[in-house]
């Protein structure tokens, strides 16, 4: 019993002992509370840990042996109408359950539905009536829509579409869906038109929601501003547009001597083996028997195939140029040579600043494919100008829509060009669940922009945008933690908790852990989860396992709690033989604090109060430095690396 002593008291009488008493007496124990809060243990959520108890996750952070997901087979043809804005399509989808259980009821998401009227959404969009399905079937049986406990049917509640077969979905089973459906293009932040000239196609089709080892379906719906979590799949696809429109998807497309009239197939076929750029479209090239092929028909059939992908986009433009080339990814198939990917970019006149695209590409892939560690896997990386969709960007496999930024320097378009194609890795190749964890790809990719960054631009600090916006908001007092669902957090939060917090996170853990072991660790994360559906406790146990050491208290302050560091050199006191330094930990947020000590006769010496220290929960440290010549200088994070909210307090200098 804690804070109870037993006390054996003997009472003597008039000559005889009587036996002891006992009596329970209270006593308040000497509790020493910690001067600051100190980081708890991770618990990961009970649906986790049944995973592991399954073996399709480890503590490890590996995969388990038991590992599984879900694979979608989608036969896909759309035709696009540029003049009424209107896209009509049918999809034969395929669904193979490899999951051990049998599934009564698959859903699909319907993401047009974020501009049907009535749906919930959580911030504005143009309402077009959503998406009008003219036809459902599953196992071969047509669907009416309606009461699904009856028997077979269907039904649409906001952007979910769900469906009952005629049987079970049966463990090791598929399923053949069969879909036709067509809606009216939006102007929306991610997709759209602009002027009479560039259509961009996402979200177009009935796609297969995620049903996952841990969550099982993933049904958020869709409310416009947290991303997606989709699953992986092959594709076939056929684009059917007006000749004179270029279009460009996801994949390889299979028949350029449909489409593409020779001099242009010669010029794509010479960028493919070029490392300069090379115009595939001038503005001498542009409309019906120059830039397509003709058709008796006035439209042509454009065939793309993709594999292992997690969605298909395209684009169709008819007034773009087109820049192209190759550019190196590393030994992607393991034959020890070299292999490499073409790049794209196809820009109107009106956006000047992308007769830089394509270099800029270039770069962005080749960089990150030795960064990661993992090479860029497939056949092209395209950038499209989409001024007036977007201002900024937004990506798809193999794809990017980004705006034309006509009012900003070359090297903001650098810059979210590194961005948006860093998302090849993530979300792309580690498939993270972006509706829940935002910072698992926002985050991881403003840090590989960043790094990217250094390489295109040498000489400047360019994690440091991402730590003054991490810091201003933390200064306020309004940031949210990382960990909040995407679509829950408050407002104003989600850029800080979703991008510049988790990209300040990993520049902090690799200053924790050195370049060495952080860079093992982030490239292990990436192989072993590419093409597999991470969750966050994935990558926390895959870093402790490569580093060795128990991280508990870092994931803890950074990504559940909303501490700040602020360390402070609180004084220098002169002793015989030296000095002693006072450093002061004032925020909650535990790191290391990496101390700079200069002496009179200009001799520098680096010292550390460790990690450990401040997790005892105190909030003071003393450092004692044996020196002929007095300290002059003393500075904590003298690289300036950690997002310190108060850097004033860093310094401290003799008078």
């Amino acid at each position: 019993m804690r804070g109870l002593v037993l006390i054996a008291t003997v009472v003597l009488g008039a000559g005889c002992t009587h036996p002891a008493q006992v009596v329970e007496q209270a006593v308040t124990p000497q509790v020493v509370r910690p001067e600051r809060p100190v980081p708890s243990p991770i618990v990961s959520p009970a649906e986790y840990q049944a995973a592991i108890e399954r073996d399709t996750r480890t503590t490890t952070g590996v995969p388990g042996v038991s590992y599984w997901q879900q694979w979608s087979d989608y036969r896909l043809e759309a035709s696009l109408d540029p003049d009424a804005k209107r896209l009509d399509g049918k999809a034969t989808i395929v669904y193979h359950n490899r999951s051990p259980r049998t599934l009564s009821v698959v859903f699909l998401h319907l993401l047009q539905n974020l501009h049907a009227p009535g749906v919930m959404r959580n911030r504005p969009e143009e309402i077009t009536g959503g998406v009008a399905l003219t036809s459902v079937s599953a196992g071969g049986q047509s669907l009416n829509e309606g009461e699904m406990r009856r028997g077979p049917g269907y039904q649409v509640r906001g952007t979910i579409l769900s469906i009952r077969p005629p049987n079970p979905l049966r463990a090791g089973d598929s399923l053949t869906l069969e879909i036709a459906w067509g809606f009216k293009v939006p102007q929306s932040g991610r997709m759209g038109w602009s002027e009479d000239n560039l259509i961009y196609m996402a979200y177009w089709y009935p796609q297969m929601a995620v049903y996952d080892d841990v969550v099982g379906w993933q049904l958020d719906s869709y409310l416009g501003n947290a991303e997606f979590y989709m699953g992986y799949g092959n594709y076939d696809v056929i684009i059917e547009a007006p000749e004179g429109w270029v279009v460009m998807g996801t994949g390889t497309l299979q028949n350029r001597a449909d489409v593409f009239p020779p001099a242009i197939r010669e010029r794509l076929t010479r960028a493919e083996r070029s490392d300069e750029v090379v115009a595939v479209l001038t503005e001498n090239d542009l409309g019906p028997g120059r830039a397509t092929l003709t058709s008796p028909t006035g439209r042509l059939r454009w065939h793309f195939t993709a594999e292992n992908v997690r969605d298909m986009a395209f684009s169709a433009t008819r007034e773009s140029r087109w820049d192209a080339a190759r550019t190196a990814v590393g030994d992607h198939d393991g034959d020890g040579q070299t292999d490499y990917t073409r790049v794209d970019a196809l820009w109107r006149a009106s956006a000047p600043r992308w007769q830089h695209s394509a270099r800029y590409t270039q770069h962005a892939i080749d960089f990150l494919s030795r960064f990661t560690g993992y090479p860029y896997p497939w056949p092209h990386m395209t950038a499209i100008e989409g001024g007036g969709i977007l201002g900024g960007g937004m990506e798809f496999p193999m794809m990017t829509l980004i705006g034309d930024y006509n009012n900003r320097g070359d090297s903001a378009l650098y810059y979210v060009t590194a961005h948006e194609e860093a998302h090849m890795w993530l979300p792309m190749i580690v498939g993270v669940d972006e509706k829940r964890y935002a910072w698992m790809d926002e985050g991881s990719t403003s840090f590989h922009e960043n790094q990217s960054a250094k390489e295109f631009f040498p000489g400047r600090d360019h994690d440091e945008g991402d730590r003054r916006s991490y810091i201003a908001q933390a200064k306020r007092g309004t940031e949210g933690e990382m960990m909040r669902w995407t679509d829950f957090h408050y407002q104003g939060a989600s850029g800080v908790a979703s991008y510049s917090k988790p990209a300040s996170a990993l520049v902090a853990l690799r200053r924790y852990l050195g370049e060495e072991r952080f860079l093992r660790g982030w490239r292990t994360y990436l192989r072993n989860w590419a093409f597999k559906h991470p969750k966050p406790w994935d990558f926390f146990n895959t870093m402790e396992t490569v580093s060795g050491e128990d991280l508990d208290w870092f994931w803890h302050s950074w990504y559940y709690e909303t501490w700040t560091l602020d360390q402070a050199v609180e004084g220098v006191e002169d002793v015989p033989g030296g000095a002693r330094i006072i450093i002061a930990d004032r925020g909650y947020l535990p790191m290391p604090a990496y101390v700079t000590v200069t002496y009179g006769d200009g001799t520098v010496e680096d010292r550390e109060v460790s990690v450990e220290h401040w997790l005892t929960g105190q909030a003071r440290a003393t450092l004692a430095v044996t020196s002929d010549t007095p300290v002059v200088k003393v500075a904590i994070d003298a690289a300036g690396t950690l997002p310190d909210i108060d850097r004033d307090n860093n310094v401290w200098e003799r008078n």
